[in-house]
Formats: C-alpha cells, sequence, structure tokens
C-alpha cells in the first residue's frame, strides 16, 4: 500500500478524532459514524479516486488540489460544523425531520465529503454530476457492507439520497436543500488557506484570466470554524493582504448565500492588525 503524506496523515487524525466526539455524545450509542470513517480512510478505491483527481486536474488541466488532502479538509470542516451545531442544540435536516438520527446525518456528510471530487478523474465541467455517478455504486456498497439488514434498507436509502445531494449541490449550481448538502458547499469553499494553490502559483503560465484566485488565496493565513456570537456557526478569515477579500467574495460567499444552512452561520473577514469586516 502507498504511504500516506503526513498532511493526509494529520488530517485523517483530525477526522478521526471528531468522529469519535460526535459518536461518544450519541445518546442512542450508534457507531455508525465511526465504522464508516474507518472504512473510507482505509478503502483503496477512495484513495484511488483522489489520486487520479489529482493527476486530471494538476498535471492535465493545470488546476490546483481536488485529491486527497482537499476531500478530506472538506470532511474535516463540515464534521467540525456539524459537531458545533449538536452543541449548540441545531438539529440536522434529518433529526428534524424523523427521517434519521445525527449519525445517519454525520454518515450521510463524510461519505459527500470524501467523495465530492469524485468527477475530477473526468474533467472539471459538470464533475459534481459526474462525481455523483462515481460515488453511486461506491455508497451503495459501503452502506450494505456496514448495514446489511433488510430492516436496514430504508435507513440506507436516505443516507445515500442525502450523500447524493451533497455531492450534486457542493458548488451551488445546483438547488439543495438539507442542512447536511449544505455544510458540504460551505466547508468546500472554506478550503482557501495559502498553499491550498500552491501548485498552480508555482507552474510557469503567462498572465491570464484567473490568476487573481492564485495570490488571492495565497493571502489568506487561516480560515477559522468555532462557535459562533449571533448565530451558531462562526467563520474567521485571517489575511495578510487585501487581495484575499477577492477569495472570500468571488469564492466563499455565494457559496455561503446559495446553502440552505447560511442562516448558521456568521462570516468575518480582515487583514491582521486591520478592522475585521462581517459579512453575515
Amino acid at each position: 500500500m502507498e504511504t500516506k503524506s503526513p498532511k493526509e496523515q494529520l488530517i485523517e487524525s483530525k477526522i478521526s478524532d471528531l468522529v469519535n466526539d460526535i459518536v461518544d455524545r450519541l445518546t442512542d450509542g450508534d457507531d455508525l459514524p465511526r465504522r464508516l470513517a474507518d472504512l473510507l480512510l482505509n478503502s483503496a478505491e477512495v484513495k484511488a479516486i483522489h489520486d487520479y483527481a489529482n493527476i486530471v486536474s494538476i498535471d492535465r488541466l493545470h488546476l490546483n488540489d481536488h485529491g486527497p488532502v482537499h476531500m478530506k479538509i472538506v470532511c474535516r470542516n463540515a464534521l467540525k460544523m456539524l459537531y458545533l451545531l449538536h452543541e449548540a442544540g441545531i438539529q440536522t435536516s434529518l433529526e428534524k425531520e424523523e427521517a434519521g438520527t445525527l449519525a445517519d446525518s454525520v454518515s450521510a456528510v463524510m461519505l459527500a465529503a470524501l467523495l465530492h471530487d469524485s468527477g475530477m478523474t473526468i474533467g472539471r465541467k459538470d464533475h459534481e454530476l459526474y462525481s455523483a455517478l462515481l460515488a453511486y455504486p461506491i455508497i451503495d456498497r459501503v452502506l450494505l457492507q456496514l448495514l446489511p439488514d433488510e430492516q436496514d434498507t430504508k435507513r440506507r436509502t436516505i443516507i445515500r439520497s442525502v450523500a447524493i445531494e451533497g455531492i450534486i449541490g457542493h458548488m451551488g449550481t445546483h438547488p439543495i436543500h438539507s442542512i447536511e448538502a449544505g455544510i458540504i458547499l460551505i466547508a468546500d469553499g472554506c478550503d482557501m488557506t495559502k498553499g491550498r494553490a500552491r501548485i498552480t502559483l508555482e507552474r510557469p503560465t503567462k498572465p491570464a484570466e484567473g490568476d487573481i484566485h492564485k495570490y488571492s488565496a495565497n493571502s489568506i493565513e487561516k480560515v477559522r470554524i468555532r462557535q459562533g456570537t449571533d448565530r451558531p456557526l462562526k467563520i474567521e478569515i485571517q489575511m495578510r493582504s487585501e487581495v484575499g477579500f477577492f477569495q472570500v467574495e468571488e469564492v466563499l460567499m455565494p457559496k455561503l448565500q446559495s446553502s440552505p444552512a447560511k442562516h448558521l452561520f456568521e462570516l468575518y473577514a480582515g487583514v491582521e492588525g486591520e478592522e475585521v469586516k462581517k459579512y453575515i
């Protein structure tokens, strides 16, 4: 088996810690999220998808990371958001509708996050739709392995549906309606710290439309997700130059505005040492 980078190992450790924290707080003792995390983070097929997504994205299309580090960062971000919502007493859509449990929501979010850019193994355009196509049989197989009884059919169906919604909706190009899918959309937009555009930035290219994205992303020092003051969740973005506002306003804000979870978030951004701007 190929070794994982130190960055991947660190993120996986954080994912496992978050999953364990959530499972430990479940009143019904449901360990599905823990078993699912173990399976997904050690899946040769998921690793192959992550690795090839980066080959297509970076080597073929000259874009930035859409592979193992990115998808695991999105998973970590989304799990932290779910954890903080649970701590604040906010129910997920499945909980509120009594269609599922927190464990089901966590499982759907993990599946969506770790497979949302699978379609980058094919190409950039409509990759969210290709991602759903490629992820569907994997999700089906994994859930059947973990929930094999016939009485779990409805549960498997609901988790799969929410996961697919999160995958299709992560670009903000297709309407989504659940808190779970809305969290995936925002968690994806939060992967913007410096170095996340590093590979694209280092390629010797002529100035071109879209280059502002590289330099804007490279100016962002930290993205923090924490408990909010006026709303349950707060995103704080610290940057070293004003060019970072482009990344916030052109990448993250559109995702926030189109997310059904937007009412749960506060967003602050600012250059270190200067006044912080509140967006929502």
